[in-house]
């Protein structure tokens, strides 16, 4: 495809009540218009970022699978976001890519927040996802991995270009640090060259953390696309365009110059 459509959701969210969450995030996605590509929820979309993980993680193809499945086939449009997940033995912080057809793909976050102790209760992911869409590679990644590069970066290979096309990070990214948030974005699309969808929540947790949003859609140069005000509940869409991307990568060839390393 030359073009696609993602919808970011930035949106308040139930405290630890799975079955609230899908029901009122299940009502934004029916009122969005008919066209969607791709609809992006928040990290811990169900419960908020909680750490009461062994009462509220489902299993594998558990109730929020199902009502990913239901909605990703009714819209036609591959739904992602993250949730608490336990398979076995272990807990995870797990993102989900529900195709519309039922299959879908899942990422672990790999740094896990250490000042909320979110490493006590689960187990960190060991491996990229990258997922390919209609035509475009999406790196999907989740909030605290937007402070470490080396993780998201985006390598070339002569004969097959580019790892990927859009990274994308969910989050819960409090207000606090709000400026990192906006200021890092921007710094992942610059220097991978390539699309951020940034999605955050608003409101504030069962844990009195204020959460003010700034989601947005960042292109390959840097320039916002896309963007919600501070604390706005709203659900906004915009086309990323295959032609803009490959003119910047091909007018600024940078990411053939890049250092070659491996990660451990």
């Amino acid at each position: 495809m030359d073009s696609l459509s993602i919808t970011l959701i930035q949106t308040p969210l139930h405290w630890e009540d799975p079955e609230a969450n899908r029901q009122f995030l299940g009502e934004k996605i029916r009122s969005l218009p008919d066209g969607q590509a791709v609809i992006v929820l928040p990290e811990m979309f169900t419960t908020g970022f909680s750490m009461n993980c062994a009462h509220l993680a489902e299993e594998v193809n558990g109730p929020t699978f199902d009502w990913m499945a239901q909605h990703a086939e009714r819209t036609g449009a591959a739904i992602c976001g993250s949730i608490l997940v336990k398979e076995e033995g272990g807990l995870y912080n797990r993102l989900v890519w529900m195709n519309p057809d039922g299959t879908y793909e899942e990422y672990d976050k790999r740094h896990l927040f250490t000042m909320a102790h979110e490493q006590e209760h689960f187990s960190a992911g060991e491996e990229r996802l990258i997922v390919e869409y209609k035509g475009f590679k999406f790196c999907p990644l989740m909030c605290y991995d937007l402070r470490f590069p080396v993780w998201s970066r985006n390598g070339w290979d002569a004969a097959g270009g580019a790892d990927y096309d859009v990274l994308l990070y969910v989050a819960n990214w409090p207000e606090c640090r709000s400026s990192a948030w906006r200021k890092l974005l921007v710094a992942r699309a610059i220097e991978n060259q390539c699309y951020v969808v940034g999605v955050n929540r608003v409101g504030r947790d069962g844990n009195e953390i204020p959460y003010r949003g700034d989601s947005a859609l960042i292109d390959p140069m840097g320039e916002e696309l896309l963007t919600f005000d501070p604390d706005e509940e709203n659900e906004k869409t915009h086309a990323i365009v295959r032609e803009d991307l490959t003119r910047v990568r091909e007018k600024l060839p940078f990411l053939p110059d890049q250092d070659r390393f491996t990660l451990r």
